[in-house]
């Protein structure tokens, strides 16, 4: 019963402690969009192409970054739903199972 909560308490702690750093990313990054985005329009001597080029990149960066997150994510639930059903499948009613050993004074059927 105590792996149970120990391995949810590990996963809870693992996920809280991505969500915090990605947060943390996603913000450095539409901060360095902000400061791109400024840029290019100050930036009279860049030709339309780059331009869209830059838009792209930051597309492709936003893209990543959050198909990324969902992927993390899917597989946090699958990682919660294996700890529920391994330990699930170990224990009952608190205790684990085991077999029984056979008592060696009987004899065998």
């Amino acid at each position: 019963m105590q792996s149970t909560i120990y391995t949810k308490q590990m996963i809870d702690f693992q996920k809280t402690t991505f969500d915090n750093s990605f947060y943390a990313v996603t913000l450095l990054q539409e901060q360095t969009e902000k400061m791109t985005r400024s840029f290019l329009d100050q930036a009279i001597w860049l030709p339309a192409e780059g331009r869209k080029a830059v838009d792209e990149w930051i597309k492709a960066f936003n893209k990543g970054r959050n198909d990324f997150k969902k992927t993390v994510d899917e597989n946090f639930k699958k990682m919660e739903k294996m700890d529920t059903f391994f330990f699930a499948t170990q224990t009952k009613g608190g205790k684990a199972k085991t077999k029984k050993a056979p008592n060696p004074d009987k004899p065998a059927a």
